[in-house]
This record gives C-alpha cells, sequence and structure tokens, in this order.
C-alpha cells in the first residue's frame, strides 16, 4: 500500500459521513491505541494562542450620558469607593486588568449598554 499523504488523509477525511468518521475513529483506537478526542483537546490551547491575545485590559474611555450607572458598574467590578469609581467615570481609565476575552467582551456590553465607551488593549 502506497504511503499516503497528510493532504491526502485530510482530502479523504472530508469526503466522510459522520458515521464512517466515527468507525475511523474507533479503528485508531483498537489498532493505534490512539484516542483522536485527546489530540484535539491538547491541541486547543494552541489554536487560541493563533488567534490574538487570551487576556485584555477594559479600559473605560468615556462615561456617557448616564455617568451614575457607570459609576455604580466601575464600583461592582473593581470593588472601588464611590470617589475613586467617579474618578475614573470621569477621567476614563482602566476597569479590569488582564480579563479573559470573553469576560471583557462581557464587560464591555454591560458599560455599553449603561452607555459607556469601552476600549479593549
Amino acid at each position: 500500500m502506497a504511503k499516503l499523504s497528510a493532504k491526502e488523509i485530510i482530502d479523504s477525511i472530508k469526503e466522510m459521513t459522520v458515521l464512517e468518521l466515527k468507525e475511523v475513529v474507533d479503528l485508531m483506537k483498537e489498532e493505534l491505541g490512539v484516542d483522536p478526542s485527546a489530540v484535539a483537546v491538547a491541541a486547543a490551547p494552541v489554536a487560541q494562542e493563533e488567534e490574538g491575545p487570551s487576556s485584555v485590559d477594559v479600559v473605560l474611555a468615556s462615561a456617557g450620558a448616564n455617568k451614575i450607572a457607570v459609576i455604580k458598574l466601575v464600583r461592582d467590578i473593581t470593588g472601588l469607593g464611590l470617589k475613586e469609581a467617579k474618578e475614573i467615570a470621569d477621567n476614563g481609565g482602566v476597569v479590569k486588568e488582564k480579563a479573559s476575552t470573553d469576560e471583557a467582551n462581557e464587560l464591555k456590553a454591560k458599560f455599553e449598554e449603561a452607555g459607556a465607551t469601552i476600549e479593549l488593549k
């Protein structure tokens, strides 16, 4: 049997149905003692690194018209007192450092709902 290249293997996998792929996975487990799902889990962090940074800073650029709601959000997220939260709302600044991208997007949505402008750096 001729040795197949990686590209040829992938091309043949693309043409398979889900049931055929399941049979391939089962055969890999039986014949080679390899669990392809374990390889996919191990490869996942590498894919995330290629997408972009795994953590970002959430920076308040502008509080907008509803400053009171923004001050409340800043206090809830940072645990700062009223004076410090008001200062961030007035002057802008970092609300959360090294937040995961998912958390940063959630925070951005909350602030934008309150009328603030947020930057993710």
